[in-house]
C-alpha cells in the first residue's frame, strides 16, 4: 500500500460496540469480528488513479476525495478490488438500483457502522478518542475548507481523521421502514459543529447524494482461521 497517501490499512481488533441513534432514544449491541481499515479516508489521488475521475470540489492530491455518493464509493471498491486481483465485495445490478455484499470476498468495501464506532472509538468510551482540536478538523479551526488527510492526531490505533474533515459512507441502511434506501455516514465534517464530530452520532442520506463533505475509507475482512 502506499505510505502517507491514505491508503495504509490498519488492523482492527474484534470487539463489542453499542450503536446508539438520539431520533429514536434506542441502543443495541453488536459484536465486530476483526479487519482492517484504511488509516486516512480515501484521497483524491487514489481515486483518481482508480476511476480515472476528479469529483471533488476543492483539488489536492492529498485531500479526501469528496463529492462522492455511496453508489460512487461501492463502485470504487470494486474497481480496487479488481486493480489488485481480489475478489470484489459487491454484486451491483447493471441498471444501479441493487447491491449485495458477499461477506466471503476478500476485496474492499465500505465498513459497517459498527465497524467504523469501534475503530473511531480505538477502545476509548467517552464522545471522542481525543481532544477535539488535536483529532478533527470541524467549524471552528477548518477556516471553512477541508484538509489534508493526516493533518490532526490519530487514535490509538493509528486511524486519522475519523472524525472531522469528511464524513464517512457506511455500508448500512439507515432505516428502511422510515428513510427507504438512504445510507448511514459516521464521523462529522469541516463544516460540522463541534456535537456533530462524536463517535455515536448518526446521519443519514440517499445513496446518490453528494456534497463537498462528504468523503469514505475502505475496509477489508479478515479471512477466518482455517479448522
Amino acid at each position: 500500500m502506499e505510505t502517507g497517501a491514505g491508503n495504509d490499512m490498519v488492523a482492527v481488533p474484534s470487539g463489542l460496540v453499542t450503536l446508539s441513534d438520539r431520533r429514536t432514544n434506542s441502543s443495541w449491541p453488536v459484536e465486530v469480528q476483526a479487519f482492517r481499515m484504511s488509516a486516512f479516508p480515501v484521497t483524491q489521488s487514489r481515486y483518481a488513479r482508480v476511476t480515472g475521475r476528479r469529483p471533488s470540489s476543492s483539488r489536492g492530491e492529498r485531500l479526501p476525495v469528496e463529492g462522492v455518493s455511496w453508489w460512487d464509493a461501492v463502485r470504487f471498491c470494486n474497481a480496487l478490488s479488481r486493480r489488485e486481483g481480489l475478489t470484489p465485495a459487491y454484486d451491483l445490478c447493471v441498471d444501479g438500483s441493487t447491491a449485495e455484499w458477499d461477506t466471503t470476498a476478500d476485496g474492499y468495501r465500505l465498513p459497517t457502522e459498527a465497524e467504523w464506532e469501534l475503530a473511531c472509538r480505538a477502545g476509548t468510551t467517552g464522545a471522542r478518542y481525543g481532544g477535539l482540536d488535536e483529532v478533527a478538523w470541524y467549524r471552528d479551526n477548518s477556516g471553512g475548507r477541508i484538509h489534508p488527510v493526516d493533518g490532526r492526531k490519530p487514535n490509538a490505533w493509528g486511524l486519522y481523521d475519523m472524525l472531522g474533515n469528511v464524513w464517512d459512507w457506511c455500508w448500512d441502511v439507515y432505516d428502511a421502514e422510515v428513510y427507504g434506501t438512504y445510507r448511514v455516514l459516521r464521523g462529522g465534517g469541516w463544516a460540522d459543529e463541534h456535537w456533530s464530530c462524536r463517535a455515536s452520532v448518526r446521519r443519514r442520506s440517499h445513496p446518490t447524494f453528494r456534497i463537498d463533505d462528504v468523503g469514505f475509507r475502505i475496509a477489508r475482512s479478515v479471512p477466518a482461521p482455517g479448522p
